[in-house]
């Protein structure tokens, strides 16, 4: 069994002149990332390997966290449908246990919902339809191999939003 998490960068800033692409993280969203960090810490455990979208906030959002795994920075994760994403999830080592990926809505949550099988928690399966507000994350349970991903679902275990 693997584990995937699969995280929503922290809130955003909006400065004047600045593309979408390299928004930064807002205070909040820097308080937010360090509390998700301590979470995934207090119930996951160690996080092997990342994959995170270029985009500056969830650069910030990931260094914030304090996770510090082999890191992968993808383009297709940025604006990613849930087919982009999981082609991603796909590549990552056989040997890699707990898996974070740090993106964007909808891409992220639209991810989990599409994961998330009959035996997945009723609750989290809710929230997460309700909305995927920043810092949010889901944690899945993965049968098999990443390689299998698309083709296999997942149990979601967890969803909720850490501040």
């Amino acid at each position: 069994m693997r584990t995937l998490i699969l995280m929503r960068h922290g809130k955003s800033s909006y400065p004047d002149g600045v593309d979408d692409h390299d928004r930064p993280l807002d205070e909040r969203g820097r308080r937010q990332a360090a509390a998700a960090g301590d979470w995934i810490r207090a119930h996951v455990g160690d996080v092997e390997a990342v994959i995170c979208s270029t985009a500056t906030r969830t650069r910030e959002t990931l260094e914030r966290t304090g996770i510090e795994a082999d890191a992968r920075f993808e383009s297709a994760i940025y604006g990613g449908s849930p087919e982009e994403i999981l082609a991603e999830i796909a590549q990552v080592d056989p040997e890699v246990r707990v898996l974070l990926v740090v993106g964007h809505a909808p891409g992220v949550p639209f991810t989990a919902l599409e994961l998330a099988d009959d035996a997945s928690d009723p609750a989290a399966v809710a929230w997460l339809r309700s909305g995927f507000p920043t810092s949010a994350l889901a944690v899945l349970e993965v049968p098999g191999d990443w390689s299998d991903v698309s083709v296999t679902r997942a149990t979601l275990r967890d969803a909720l939003r850490v501040d």
